[in-house]
């Protein structure tokens, strides 16, 4: 069985597509991200997210928050 390794830069940019797609809300938890990833891999997010210093409770555009906003 192979283990994915998951980088915070890789799930930040999958979280924002998330949210561009309206799937997620950017004030939901962190933890409501893992009805969206397989569970086998939400344990090494979760351990990536843990060193990063990010709690499951914070928010998702605390995850986020370098986005970039492009002018209308």
């Amino acid at each position: 069985m192979q283990t994915i390794q998951y980088s915070i830069d890789i799930f930040q940019d999958e979280v924002r597509q998330l949210v561009q797609k309206g799937v997620v809300n950017r004030q939901q938890p962190i933890y409501s991200l893992c009805k969206y990833i397989p569970a086998r891999e939400w344990v090494c997010i979760e351990g990536e997210l843990e060193r990063c210093d990010f709690l499951l409770r914070d928010r998702i555009c605390d995850l986020i928050s370098h986005e970039d906003w492009q002018n209308d």
